[in-house]
C-alpha cells in the first residue's frame, strides 16, 4: 500500500512559526516522524510540501497516475479556500484523510469552513502531529476493511 502525505503552505515552518500553536518539531522531523508511522502499519509512505495551490493539485492529480492508495492532507490554509484541491480530491477519488495539528474551531472564524473535509473520509482536528499518526493509522485500518468487503 502506498500513501501519500501532502502538507500545504507554511508547514515547511513547523517549529518556527507560532511555536505555542504548532509546537516545536520541525518539518524534517515531522517527515521522519511521518514515514516511520507508514512503516508501522506497513504501508510505503511519500511526503510532499508546497507553499503553491497549483502544485498540490498536479501532486494529488498526479497520486492517481502514481496508483497511490490513500492520502493523509494537512492542506493548511488552503482548507479553507481552496475549491481547486477539493477538486482535485473529488477527480480522483483517493480516500483522503484531513488533519490539522491545531484546533481550527477554536481560533478565527474564517478557520472554521473546511472544503477539504468535503472529499475526506475522516477528520483529525487538533491532536498536534500525533493526528498525523492517527490519520495514517486509521487510513490503513480503513483501506484494510474496504479491500476486505
Amino acid at each position: 500500500m502506498q500513501f501519500l502525505i501532502i502538507n500545504g503552505p507554511n508547514l515547511n515552518m513547523l517549529g518556527i512559526r507560532e511555536p505555542s500553536i504548532y509546537g516545536s518539531m520541525t518539518y524534517d522531523d515531522l517527515v521522519t516522524s511521518c514515514l516511520g508511522w507508514c512503516h508501522d502499519v506497513g504501508v510505503d509512505g511519500e511526503c510532499f510540501q508546497s507553499n503553491h495551490e497549483g502544485a498540490i493539485v498536479d501532486r494529488i492529480q498526479q497520486a492517481f497516475f502514481d496508483k497511490v492508495d490513500g492520502i493523509v492532507m494537512n492542506p493548511a490554509a488552503y482548507t479553507h479556500t481552496s475549491v481547486a484541491i477539493l477538486d482535485a480530491l473529488k477527480a480522483t477519488g483517493i480516500p483522503t484523510v484531513e488533519v490539522h495539528i491545531s484546533d481550527v474551531h477554536t481560533r478565527e472564524a474564517f478557520r472554521h469552513h473546511s472544503y477539504v473535509s468535503l472529499a475526506a473520509v475522516k477528520t483529525i482536528i487538533g491532536h498536534g502531529v500525533q493526528g498525523y499518526q492517527e490519520g495514517i493509522t486509521w487510513l490503513a485500518d480503513y483501506l484494510r476493511a474496504q479491500s476486505k468487503a
